[in-house]
């Protein structure tokens, strides 16, 4: 998979309602909903539901399988 398409794919969700599993360290999973508020060139920006935090993420993160994204 290339950084582009994932790019364009992620683009297309902007501002809808997603699950999110994040695999972090340590095999620590975190599961989450939220919002793309943002794309930038290397990361986009993923409002959480429950607060107004935000996360960011790259898109390497997918494309790694660090980060999984249900519609």
């Amino acid at each position: 998979m290339n950084k582009s398409i994932v790019k364009d794919n992620i683009e297309t969700y902007k501002g809808k309602k997603i699950h999110f599993k994040y695999n972090g360290a340590r095999n620590q999973i975190e599961e989450f909903d939220g919002f793309i508020e943002n794309t930038y060139n290397a990361v986009f920006t993923i409002r959480i539901n429950e607060s107004d935090n935000i996360k960011s993420f790259t898109y390497n993160d997918i494309i790694n399988e660090s980060l999984q994204i249900f519609l």
